[in-house]
């Protein structure tokens, strides 16, 4: 299931882990991406806790935790090519996985009709 943040994450959830990017709008309003700094395996995050950062050359862009959880992977190809997070917003340029530590809280996240109502 895909779900988005009002901050314009997206969140791939499958069972109770939930993998996590910016969307394709976030991404044009952050510019070109230069390098990204994602937290470790292991950190366990709250919902709203904030757990990467973007930065851009505007500037930095803080991504909070959409949902509460211990992250299990990070995007390691971000390391060497940030501007994924431009070309392949919501494929190959995903920031972080979590398992999740309360699934119930994915009831918060939007839906796509309700995230594109957002935009609009």
């Amino acid at each position: 299931m895909k779900a988005y943040t009002p901050e314009h994450d997206w969140v791939e959830i499958d069972g109770d882990t939930a993998r996590v990017g910016v969307t394709g709008h976030a991404q044009e309003q952050i510019g070109d991406v230069v390098f990204v700094e994602l937290p470790a395996v292991g950190k366990s995050l709250t919902k709203g806790e904030v757990a990467a950062v973007v930065e851009s050359v505007k500037a930095a862009f803080e991504i909070f935790a959409p949902l509460s959880g211990t992250v299990t992977e990070i995007n390691e190809s971000l390391s060497g090519d940030p501007a994924l997070v431009n070309s392949a917003a919501e494929t190959g340029g995903w920031l972080f996985a979590l398992r999740l530590s309360d699934p119930g809280q994915a009831a918060s996240l939007l839906d796509e009709a309700a995230y594109q109502a957002l935009l609009h």
